[in-house]
């Protein structure tokens, strides 16, 4: 949840122009006195009657006096905004709540509230409300709702005065708005072992102490209740006290999401198209293994890591699995095509080191895109390809399936350099496939070990 203070709804009333605004904010109702009142003078004029003078003032009066009054009135009025959630998953709903409190001394008149909303999100929300007492506070609230991920603004709040009359109508607004995130959906995955490991630490794991030499141990003080036998004699010779060594600590496992953004892999558009699925498929893995207890980033074609560069560039416990989660949800709501023709960037970042499990999600992939995805295995402990065919995608079922253009061989050169590779089918349920890759994995493994 999100609250922010709109502030008080006051308007600067300069000097110049003070009469024009006040007319421009005339009704239909206002406008109409107005005429009546000048026709009813001229006519008088015409007629020599004096009465109907007094009629005519009396008319073309009341509407210019209401629109000074209301445009010199100056209601001290605080509006807020509070999201619930300010993160929401496409097609789901988020409501708005929105708060008027009075911080003067005089009560308001009719008030009528709107708050501006993008065309995705639904119709403009508008509320009618009833005179607000001095130190007196009204909420109303209204819900939002966009099948398409983004970063969608809303606000500023305007509020539109009203006479008792009806003559005359002025809109005030206030400066400031919030942001609703609309986030990928994210699919819930059951918890497979595709890098050998169900959880993020494990027995099997390397431990960081371990790869240290015995010179390398960094000791701490002998507590009550250690071991002897972990005392650390030359530790305890150089400074004159019983040292310990520390307990090994186990590395967290690693996984690596990336996701093909090009834009000439991905052909169609909307919520359901090819990349839309790939979007929504790495924030289903991104959250799936930061549950599982892996260190996680996402990386993208274009060799952009989020979390970014701090540290190993990796998310996991020690940043808090909400923020990291949280930070890549907000990259992946407005993430959107590149420019770029190939996957040339993200192979540098994944050939500086060891990435653990590297999970890909690839558009459509010639010769050579897939002879640099092949290699990007050699520097992962497992690695898991969904590779989507876009054009059977925009291909409606109708139409007759047109022949293989090497979608099968990119498979195939995939698995053949050690990837578990899956082709995704249109409307493709991921945890399906996410099974379905486990199976595979297993498949090939026994396979291995059945040999001589």
């Amino acid at each position: 949840m999100t609250t922010a203070g709109t502030g008080p709804a006051e308007a600067d009333r300069g000097e110049k122009g003070g009469i024009r605004t006040a007319l421009a904010g005339l009704t239909t109702r206002g406008r109409s006195f107005l005429a009546a009142g000048v026709a009813a003078a001229a006519c008088s004029y015409v007629l020599g009657q004096s009465d109907l003078l007094r009629v005519g003032l009396l008319l073309a009066v009341l509407p210019l006096v209401c629109a000074t009054v209301l445009y010199r009135t100056r209601y001290r009025v605080a509006g807020s905004r509070r999201l619930s959630p300010a993160r929401v998953p496409a097609g789901s709903e988020a409501r708005v709540h929105l708060r008027m409190d009075n911080v003067s001394r005089l009560p308001t008149g009719l008030l009528m509230l709107q708050d501006r909303v993008p065309y995705v999100l639904g119709p403009r929300p508008r509320f009618v409300l009833d005179r607000v007492e001095a130190g007196g506070r009204r909420e109303v609230s209204y819900r939002v709702r966009s099948d398409l991920r983004g970063r969608y603004p809303l606000g500023p709040l305007q509020l539109r005065l009203t006479d008792p009359f009806g003559m005359c109508e002025l809109t005030r607004s206030f400066s400031t708005y919030d942001n609703l995130t609309v986030i990928p959906r994210v699919e819930p995955l059951a918890p497979v072992r595709l890098s050998g490991e169900a959880k993020g630490y494990g027995d099997g794991r390397q431990r960081s102490l371990a790869l240290a030499g015995e010179d390398d141990v960094i000791p701490r003080g002998y507590r009550y209740g250690d071991d002897l036998r972990r005392v650390h004699w030359r530790s305890t010779a150089r400074y004159g006290e019983l040292m310990v060594r520390r307990e090994e600590q186990p590395q967290r496992a690693r996984c690596t999401v990336l996701l093909d953004t090009r834009g000439i892999a991905f052909a169609g558009a909307g919520p359901d198209s090819a990349f839309e699925w790939a979007v929504s498929g790495a924030a289903s893995v991104l959250v799936h293994m930061l549950e599982q207890g892996f260190s996680v980033r996402l990386l993208t074609d274009t060799g952009n890591a989020v979390p970014g560069e701090g540290g190993d560039g990796f998310a996991g416990a020690s940043q808090g699995s909400a923020d990291a989660a949280g930070l890549m949800m907000d990259t992946l709501a407005v993430i959107d095509h590149s420019d770029g023709a190939g996957l040339s960037r993200a192979y540098d970042v994944l050939r500086g080191g060891n990435e653990g499990l590297l999970v890909a999600f690839l558009g459509d992939l010639d010769e050579e895109q897939a002879a640099v995805v092949a290699r990007m295995r050699q520097r992962s402990s497992g690695a898991v390809a969904f590779v989507l065919d876009s054009e059977a995608w925009v291909r409606e079922p109708s139409d007759v399936p047109g022949p293989l253009d090497g979608s099968e061989e990119r498979l195939r050169m995939l698995r053949e350099a050690g990837w578990t590779a899956v082709g995704v089918p249109r409307g493709a349920s991921l945890d399906e496939l996410w099974r379905h890759a486990d199976r595979e994995r297993r498949g090939v493994a026994a396979a291995g070990g059945e040999g001589p």
